[in-house]
This record gives structure tokens, sequence and C-alpha cells, in this order.
């Protein structure tokens, strides 16, 4: 396909993405779920799932197969840049003020999911279409259970703030366990992508790597960027070589975490938590949130759904692991995150609202596992039983934590957005 013909498809796909994510995305609102979920089933709708069985010479059409790479390329770039926006928000305060006592809720999420990865993959790894060949069982056990423990932090934390439970106990007790179980869920994952080939000298290099990197940032770079802050004042707007800096800041760290194997996201998210706090941070996410959550992020969601076939759950073998994995995923992370909390002495109504809110994997699901897929860690058959498990945990975490939470101080149900 000429090139110039690569633009025409482009701006027609985009148009259709934005057009068909806005509109999902306000039914799903209308029905008391978040706008992500909507976007979400918005993305599978237009794959070969429903838009390509229903009229698969129209999917064929819109989306021809010399274009995905675009699709690729701009979704990439929206999730690194919405994980620089969530880094910007990343508030490391959850982590010391509540860890003591969600220690037994983060050990649950984490334990309990690689625990069942570990149980499942021997079996699941001899399914046809679930990992790849070259998977290793230790490899697979690692990366599903990391797929289970996931949590959609920054759902979680949209959650709290816009509930007015930011200050209390439950509200602390769910983003200092769902902070620390997403961060171990991402360093297992870096492990298992540097890891990934056999290859063991390069996935030190590539450890080793990224350890560096995240300490060079948190001791120098956090210190560097604190005279970037001092350039930006509340009263004024964002000077526009201030954001030219932070954006290319943003393509060097997504660059430099590519580079030594790992993935970009990390390096957006990096950079993010070491921005300055204050004029900065805001303006950033006043410029940039918008563009990135209604033009880019689709594009994300769109290409996953391309990747999406619902109908290998028609295969008896891939339907009885999708089964399998999604009972694993609610017990492995919203029962063990409630009987955790009980176990720790919270009550039976904030353990289920603790239960609900750590079971949602949203867009961190599919960050994830779109990473394992590019990698060639798994096949299209587990992808899709994914995406499937990300869809239904985020749609029972709003409703279920609204009747949980019904008549607890500040919690008045709202529409929530991602």
């Amino acid at each position: 396909m000429p090139t110039t013909q690569l633009s025409v498809y482009f701006f027609l796909q985009v148009a259709v993405i934005i057009a068909t994510c806005r509109l999902v995305g306000r039914l799903a609102q209308r029905v008391g779920q978040p706008q992500v979920v909507g976007e979400m089933i918005a993305g599978v709708m237009l794959g070969p799932s429903l838009l390509g069985l229903l009229f698969p010479q129209v999917q064929a059409a819109l989306f021809p197969p010399e274009t995905l790479s675009m699709l690729y390329v701009g979704g990439q770039l929206g999730v690194g840049m919405y994980m620089f926006l969530v880094g910007t928000e990343f508030r490391a305060d959850h982590f010391r003020s509540g860890a003591r006592s969600a220690v037994s809720v983060s050990a649950a999420g984490i334990l309990a999911p690689f625990a069942l990865a570990f149980v499942l993959t021997p079996w699941l790894i001899e399914v046809p279409g679930l990992f790849a060949e070259r998977a290793r069982p230790f490899e697979a056990s690692l990366f599903l259970g990391a797929a289970i423990a996931i949590t959609a932090f920054p759902m979680l934390a949209r959650i709290i703030h816009e509930r007015g439970l930011a200050g209390t106990r439950l509200g602390t007790l769910a983003l200092t366990a769902g902070a620390v179980d997403d961060a171990a869920a991402w360093c297992i994952l870096a492990v298992v992508l540097a890891s990934f080939g056999g290859a063991w000298g390069g996935a030190y290099a590539a450890i080793g790597g990224g350890i560096a990197y995240a300490l060079f940032m948190i001791f120098i770079g956090r210190r560097l960027l604190r005279r970037l802050g001092g350039l930006v004042r509340p009263e004024a707007p964002l000077p526009s070589s201030v954001l030219a800096l932070v954006l290319a800041l943003f393509c060097l760290s997504a660059f430099a975490m590519d580079a030594i194997g790992i993935h970009a996201v990390f390096g957006g998210f990096l950079l993010g938590a070491v921005m300055p706090r204050g004029a900065l941070t805001e303006k950033l996410r006043e410029q940039l949130q918008s563009f990135v959550v209604v033009f880019l992020l689709p594009l994300f969601f769109t290409y996953s759904g391309l990747n999406t076939q619902l109908s290998v759950l028609f295969d008896p073998g891939i339907l009885l692991a999708a089964v399998a994995i999604l009972l694993a995923s609610f017990c492995g992370k919203g029962i063990a995150c409630w009987a955790a909390a009980r176990l720790g002495g919270e009550d039976n109504r904030s353990a289920m609202a603790i239960g609900s809110l750590m079971n949602a994997r949203g867009l961190m699901e599919l960050i994830i596992i779109n990473i394992g897929l590019q990698a060639g860690v798994i096949l299209p058959g587990l992808f899709s039983i994914l995406v499937l498990m990300a869809i239904l945990t985020t749609l029972m975490a709003t409703p279920l934590f609204n009747r949980v939470t019904r008549g607890a101080p500040g919690a008045t149900p709202l529409p929530l957005q991602p």
C-alpha cells in the first residue's frame, strides 16, 4: 500500500474509533459503568469478534493489515502518555501511611494469584493457542500470575477520590494495597520480558538496567526536574518550551525502557512519578489528559480489540481454560483480598469494598497482555480470554462497590471515569 494512502485510512479509522468509543462509553455511563468499560467493549466490537463476524468485508476494508502498524504506534503513544499521567498522580505516602495495615491484603492479592497461576499453567501450557511454544512453564506461570494479580490502580484511585474516601481507613488501605500489588506485578512482568527467549545474560542486563534507571530517576532525575517545576507559575499558562521539554523527556524515557528490553510504559510512568508536584503536573494534566484519553487511548483499545477473537471460546479446550482462568481471577484477587481484609480486622462491608476494587483490572490488564502478545509470550487465544476477564472484572467493580458501601460516610454513588 502506498505511503500516501496510509494517511487516508488512518484518518477514517480514527474517526470511526473515536465515534464508536464515545458512543459506547456514553451508554456505559448511563448504566452506571465507567467510560473506560464502554471503550474497552467498543474496541472489541470493532474487531473480529463482532464487526468482523457480522460484516467481515466492512471490517477488512476498514482495517486492512497494512494499516495496523499505524494504530499500534498511536496506541503505544497513548498508553505510554497515559501511564505518564498516572505517574504524575502517584503518591508515595500511600505506601508509608497504610503500609502496615495493608500488608495482609497486598500479600493475598499477590500470593494467591501466583499460586493459582503455578497450579493452572502446567495444564494451560498444553492447550493449543494459549502460550507460545518457546514459553517455558516458569515464565508462563509468572506472566499469568502477573495478569491475574494486576489491579486497575488508576480507576481504584479515581473511585476513592470521587467517593470522598481518600483520607479514610478504607481509602488508604485500598490505595496502599493496590499500589503495592501493581508494583509487584509490573516488576515480575519486567523479569518475564527480560528473561523470555532464554538469554539470561540479556535478562540480567535488562533487569539491572531497569533498576539502575529507576534509581537514577528517583534520586537524581527528581532533583534535576525540580528546576523545571520552578519555571511554572500557578497563575500563568504552561510555557510551550517547558511542554516541549517534558514531551522530549517522555520520549527519551520511553525509548530507554524499550531499548533495554522492558517496555515504554515503564519509562513513562517513572518520569511521571518523579515530576515535581504542584503547578507543573497540574498544568501538564490539564493540557494533555483530554487529548490522551479522548484521542489516543481509543487507538489502543481498538488495536487490542483487533487482536481479540472471542470466537476461540467455541473451542471446548479453550472454553474450559477460560472458565478456569476467570474463576482463578475472581478467587485469586477479589475473594482473597476480602478474606485477608477480614482476617486483618476489617468489618465485612469494608472488606467486600476492598475486594471489589482490587478485583477490577481495567486498562492495566490490557496494557500487560498487549505487552505479552507483542513479546510473543502469549497467543491470541489467551489474549482473548484475558481481555474478557478485564472487561468482566471491571464491569463488576462499580455496582458491587456502590452496593456494599451504600450508607457509608461520603459514599454517594457516582458515575465514574477511567
